[in-house]
């Protein structure tokens, strides 16, 4: 039996499985193997060598509400020109990398005491790249690399970006690396808007919610067969900008109070537990 945690990604939303890691440790659940994408990756590459107490999602979550803007998106009006002009980036990811490296305690993938697994996407082929050794620091950077805001990270003979643009919510590498009891650890879901969004990127970040909801819910269909899936119920994020780090105690709540509630309703579920 093999157990894994698979981390969605979602830029500041990831502050959700915070709370949703609090409730499954609550439970004594606990990964042999960790899957991460973009921000799940950051995510993922923090519990992969702490204890797996509650009080690691609780240290976690101290950091989620600590986070502010600057630290990840340090907007600089010369460098997103030149980002419209002649680079292919819009912000440095140089202060990202700062807040990663002052948490990381580990120097490569394969020295993660919890085996790590984080996607990427190579640039150029456009081909999912599973991450398992390597220098960490750089895998997890490659892994959050959204395309057109960062620069992409070099990666062996090519450059690699977010893992998110392919697989935001990578069941399928779980599945591949042989789990037969995998927990999804989505950040967002697709849910009724009020009104439409006011903004280019509002109208962005909802069509893009659309087409990660949609794979989410078709790799659900196809892997339910070949493991145990339980997916924690992401909150409605509606309003709330992925460059917005103000709502993180909100949103932490809300990932642990959705997720205890479905998984004490587990055991009373069929093979594919889905709220």
């Amino acid at each position: 039996m093999s157990t894994a945690f698979v981390m969605s990604g979602g830029a500041s939303l990831g502050s959700i499985q915070a709370g949703m890691l609090q409730a499954l440790y609550e439970r004594e659940i606990v990964p042999d193997v960790i899957v991460g994408t973009s921000v799940g990756a950051i995510n993922a590459a923090y519990i992969a060598s702490r204890p797996q107490t509650r009080t690691t999602a609780l240290e976690l979550a101290d950091v989620w509400r600590q986070v502010r803007r600057p630290e990840v998106f340090p907007f600089n009006p010369v460098t997103a020109l030149l980002g419209v002009t002649g680079r292919n980036f819009v912000v440095r990811n140089g202060p990202l990398r700062r807040l990663i490296a002052g948490r990381l305690e580990f120097d490569r993938l394969e020295e993660a005491p919890i085996p790590l697994h984080l996607v990427a996407v190579d640039l150029f082929s456009g081909r999912e790249r599973r991450l398992s050794h390597g220098p960490a620091l750089d895998a997890i950077l490659a892994s959050a690399s959204i395309p057109g805001v960062f620069s992409p990270v070099d990666w062996e003979d090519t450059e690699l970006i977010d893992g998110g643009v392919a697989n935001n919510t990578p069941i399928s590498h779980a599945v591949e690396l042989g789990c037969d009891t995998i927990y999804v650890l989505p950040t967002a879901t697709s849910c009724p808007l009020p009104s439409e969004p006011h903004s280019a990127l509002a109208m962005a970040v909802h069509a893009m919610s659309l087409l990660v909801h949609q794979r989410l819910v078709a790799d659900i269909e196809k892997f339910g067969g070949a493991a145990r899936l339980v997916v924690l119920p992401a909150p409605c994020p509606a309003g709330i900008q992925p460059t917005d780090f103000s709502h993180a105690d909100e949103l932490i709540a809300q990932g642990y109070g959705r997720a205890r509630h479905t998984l004490a309703l587990e055991g009373k579920k069929p093979r594919l537990a889905v709220a």
